[in-house]
């Protein structure tokens, strides 16, 4: 008998296993493929590395502003693909050996609950636990009802592509369509983006989609808001795509990123009484714990907030509150991004529109500008940097940009937020100069400023 088994080898499973094992817990981790996740395998890591390869393009074109003669150019997608697979394998076998060392018990295999205490993970293979906590994660939502959908690839196929396509259509406008459409397009692929809503990372605050936008669009990417795939064929040129009003267009991929959706099929929860919310969720408390007392939940499988650092929080917070005598609760409300698009943005904090409906009293410090680098470079990109500060306390709550190295200073405002930071402090600091920072403590005039008396 386990103190504690593990459903799922991603982030937040790992983390609570670990930090279980480590305060004196049996545990177990049961994984059907490799250690690391989404995160690892086939989500941040290996996209960051195709972003910084994406990027290069473009650092050769700006270096002749600066003397460089930049020569013929290449790119080989194998010794990319090649690299980075070397460089997952590497982190996946860094996961399994800190499992190993704090003494976690792994077992290869695929998860399905027989009871509240027992796990089966092959025909004639299961365990026993004290507790149990499932980490199974998200995968990619596909869209049957499109005549035509099994010819399309996800965001986890892409990982698998041995040729770059040149032509390609991708379905959704959220942060890993568009990173993926941009890394596309950059390594000189044809991209064009397909979404049903009017603008792109619904959810966002509205001036940083405007002007991604406006960058996306002058980037080369052809975008089609307020438009539907009606349905997808192969013709001997590749794919032709059809849409709800407008022209067919003709294509080698369509890469369908609309959203991803918690892995629960097979794990038999209903078995056990654990129903799933509308989502498709596990629904938890604040604890992360199931409807059923020692069984729980973290990560993406809860749709409460996914994002890897947010699982590995919960993950270990489950481990301190269950095993370490310590409860840790988890705040979901203040969470610093970054949207790997180029440029990339960074947020932290409260967009515009949400801030208006509890700080109606709100101040709007916003500035757009060509980057230093760009002076000589002749590139076309602006940055943009805003700020949200409520008048009445002089409190930030919001801090939105986009532009290089954007998503650094999302994790550095992050700090600054978590500590209720004034705008008054903000402006009480040495600016650190040349740099593009340094606009967050030099903007002294609200370039808007919100006054709605009765709200």
């Amino acid at each position: 008998m386990y103190d504690l088994i593990v459903i799922g080898g991603g982030s937040g499973g790992v983390r609570a296993a670990r930090i279980a094992a480590q305060y004196g817990a049996k545990v177990a981790l049961i994984e059907e493929y490799r250690m690391g996740g989404t995160c690892v395998i086939r989500g941040c890591v290996p996209k960051k590395l195709m972003v910084y390869a994406s990027r290069f393009p473009t650092e050769f074109q700006e270096a002749q502003g600066f003397g460089w003669t930049v020569g013929p150019q290449s790119f080989s997608w194998s010794t990319l693909k090649e690299n980075r697979d070397r460089e997952v394998t590497r982190l996946e076998g860094i996961y399994r050996s800190n499992l190993e060392k704090a003494g976690v018990t792994i077992l290869q295999g695929s998860a399905r609950l027989l009871s509240a205490t027992k796990v089966a993970y092959g025909p004639e293979q299961s365990v026993s636990g004290k507790t149990i906590l499932i980490a199974t994660g998200a995968h990619p939502v596909t869209d049957t009802q499109i005549p035509g959908h099994e010819l399309c690839i996800d965001s986890n196929d892409f990982f698998l592509l041995n040729e770059q396509p040149k032509r390609v259509l991708v379905q959704g406008a959220g942060y890993i369509a568009l990173e993926l459409a941009c890394v596309l397009q950059n390594l000189g692929s044809s991209v064009h983006v397909v979404y049903r809503g009017q603008r792109v990372l619904r959810g966002f605050d509205e001036e940083l989609q405007t002007h991604l936008e406006e960058e996306l669009a002058q980037s080369g990417l052809t975008l089609h808001p307020e438009r539907r795939i009606a349905q997808i064929e192969r013709v001997p040129q590749g794919l032709r795509v059809s849409f709800d009003h407008g022209e067919p267009i003709e294509v080698d991929a369509v890469l369908k990123a609309i959203g991803r959706k918690p892995k629960t099929e097979g794990l038999g929860l209903q078995a056990v009484g654990i129903h799933l919310d509308h989502h498709g969720a596990i629904p938890v408390d604040g604890d992360s714990r199931t409807g059923i007392a020692n069984i729980f939940a973290v990560g993406d499988v809860t749709n409460r907030v996914n994002l890897t650092p947010m699982a590995i929080r919960e993950g270990h917070a489950f481990a301190d509150t269950q095993f370490g005598g310590k409860r840790v609760v988890v705040d979901h409300h203040l969470i610093p991004t970054a949207v790997f698009t180029t440029p990339e943005l960074g947020t932290v904090g409260l967009t515009e529109a949400d801030a208006l409906r509890d700080y109606p009293q709100l101040d709007i410090y916003a500035t757009r500008f060509r980057p230093m680098k760009a002076t000589l470079s002749g590139h076309h990109s602006k940055m943009f940097m805003k700020l949200l500060v409520d008048r009445t306390t002089d409190r930030v709550l919001g801090f939105h940009a986009l532009g290089p190295d954007t998503g650094e200073m999302a994790q550095l405002m992050g700090v600054a937020l978590q500590l209720k930071a004034t705008k008054a402090s903000l402006d009480a600091t040495l600016a650190v100069h040349p740099t593009a920072a340094e606009e967050l403590v030099t903007m002294r005039s609200p370039t808007r400023r919100h006054n709605w008396e009765g709200h």
